[in-house]
């Protein structure tokens, strides 16, 4: 709902602040006051086209900006969340635009940067204009299917048309594959048994890699490494060994503490004393000289590897390398190439049985699709006359009792998508005799919004969250048609927002809320277009006005009151 315009220099208009309401909101004034120009930025902030001839005379720019009120659930918050524009739960949306008087334009989004496309499929959301020139959803036939299945509440039929087309899609998509797959079947199978033979015979293993190229390294300082411990050995060992020449030191002692007897008194118990010493540390050191020799040859042993195994791991692992490079993956990964190269070896070996499959699970998937958009179809048929009767229903009050309207309903096969088969589009014929046609084609002036309203009382009513603006649709008529109008509008507004520009007084006097467009000079020379807001005695000198002319009579107010009563 729009809840709220302003305007900065566009053509007549300075400064120009309005808040708006639900329900029916009339917009009156003289010819020429201004209401195509509010209009007119109404649209440059829903995203229409810009042109430099709306910035007013010596101005650098124009502005023209609209907030509305969206309810939860709408679907400007689709859009919105696409674009990656943030909108706070229960905050208004603010559309915005500039235009330079050399023709360029900015948009913006509450307060965000936007692109006018945007900016465009945001305000079809939230207006939809219907006028003399200007019929902006039902104009367009490719609203009309929606449209439609919304009347007729279609959403079931949809969504199976939907999931069976979805199903069908994927079955072409799946034969197709396949039967490519058994073109080149030849050339792959022979690539594939030759890429397997290799990978069997590799036998890669997840983690070999690592532990090889461990085992590599090891091995390639293993010789450097026995070397220098046999160099160790052999230092021990030389000159007799160490070993030897420490136990005959060790015997020696012996030798000469026996000759000293074993008496602690004097020169020859202290004699024993140091030698008793000095025999400790030989034995302790022949015990340690001892065990470093084991330990050297334990460690040698370690070092003694099976001849020509350095190159049994090389090979191994630069296989396993080369086979990861020709596949393009990680080593680690070549057992999951040999998995995925055999599934498609078994799909090539059994290709003709998979063919047949999936032609058979294709003709199930048309069967089915076909059975889903026969119903929809059925639907969309029975909806449309249904439309058609009640739309026809409509046109006589609205001085339309010649013009006859349908709901042509095309169907194609070659034409089958996730909305079925159909197209749809609403036609009318203004005069017997003549052939139906399009909306825009066929009716003109004040007809074409007469249609327009009463296509919209017919399909439902108001819609949620959409603002309806009919421009003029009382252009021509008067009296008892002027009433029904404004009795249709009004029956639109009730559940929305309806605004109406209008010179009927049957019609203005309908309205929930009223604004005057008005044209005067600003004391400055200049003519001015500004809007006012009407109530009261005010909005009943207007409806006057509207009824007897520039000279309003009492009895032109007298039934002004009747009209605002009847309302």
């Amino acid at each position: 709902m729009l809840t709220a315009l302003s305007v900065r220099n566009i053509v007549l208009i300075d400064a120009l602040d309005a808040e708006f309401d639900a329900g029916l909101c009339a917009l009156t004034g003289e010819t020429g006051a201004g209401k195509s120009i509010l209009l007119g930025a109404l649209g440059l902030a829903a995203g229409e086209r810009a042109d430099r001839a709306q910035v007013s005379a010596g101005h650098d720019d124009g502005s023209a900006s609209a907030t509305f009120e969206i309810q939860e659930g709408h679907a400007v918050a689709d859009l919105l969340a696409e674009a990656g524009l943030d909108m706070e739960a229960g905050e208004g949306l603010v559309l915005r635009r500039r235009v330079t008087a050399d023709g360029r334009s900015q948009a913006w989004i509450n307060d965000q940067p936007a692109s006018v496309s945007l900016l465009r499929r945001i305000g079809e959301t939230l207006v939809e204009v219907h006028g003399q020139h200007d019929g902006r959803g039902l104009l367009d036939p490719k609203t009309h299917r929606g449209l439609l299945d919304d009347y007729a509440g279609n959403g079931r039929e949809r969504a199976a048309v939907s999931d069976a087309w979805k199903q069908l899609s994927e079955a072409r998509d799946r034969l197709q594959t396949l039967e490519e797959s058994r073109k080149t079947a030849a050339d792959q199978e022979t690539f594939l048994r030759h890429a397997l033979e290799e990978l069997d015979a590799l036998e890669p293993q997840r983690g070999e890699e690592a532990v090889l190229a461990e085992e590599r390294k090891f091995l390639q300082n293993a010789e450097q490494a026995l070397t220098e411990l046999d160099e160790a050995r052999s230092a021990l060992e030389s000159d007799g060994g160490l070993s030897s020449r420490l136990n005959s030191a060790l015997r020696g002692m012996e030798k000469v503490r026996s000759s000293l007897g074993e008496g602690d008194a004097g020169s020859a118990g202290a004699a024993r004393a140091a030698l008793d010493r000095a025999t400790g540390a030989l034995d302790r050191a022949l015990i340690e000289f001892t065990e470093a020799e084991d330990a050297l040859s334990d460690a040698a042993e370690t070092f003694e590897i099976e001849p020509g195994r350095l190159n049994e791991v090389e090979e191994r692992l630069f296989g396993l390398r080369a086979a990861a490079r020709k596949h393009d993956v990680a080593v680690d990964d070549l057992s999951d190439v040999r998995t995925e190269l055999g599934e498609k070896l078994d799909a090539i070996e059994n290709a003709d049985d998979r063919v047949k499959e999936a032609e058979k699970a294709l003709k199930a998937a048309e069967a089915s699709y076909d059975t889903a958009a026969g119903k929809l179809t059925a639907a969309r048929e029975k909806a449309g006359k249904a439309l058609a009767r009640a739309v026809i229903a409509e046109l006589p009050p609205l001085k339309l009792d010649k013009a006859q309207f349908r709901v042509g309903i095309d169907t194609d096969p070659d034409r089958a998508g996730a909305s079925g088969r159909d197209r749809v589009a609403f036609e009318v014929m203004t005069n017997p005799g003549t052939p139906f046609g399009p909306l825009d084609k066929i009716a003109s002036g004040g007809e074409l919004a007469r249609f327009a309203l009463a296509i919209k009382v017919s399909l439902s009513g108001g819609e949620e969250g959409l603002t309806l603006i009919f421009d003029e649709v009382d252009q021509g008529v008067g009296g008892a048609v002027a009433a029904a109008v404004g009795k249709r509008l009004k029956r639109l507004a009730e559940t929305g927002q309806t605004l109406v520009v209008t010179h009927s007084p049957q019609v203005a006097a309908m309205a929930d809320h009223h604004w005057k467009i008005e044209k005067a000079e600003d004391g400055k020379g200049r003519v001015r277009t500004t809007l006012r807001p009407l109530s009261g005695d005010e909005r009943r000198e207007e409806i006057a006005r509207m009824l007897s002319g520039e000279n309003v009579t009492d009895a032109a107010r007298a039934q002004a009151d009747e009209l605002m009563g009847a309302s």
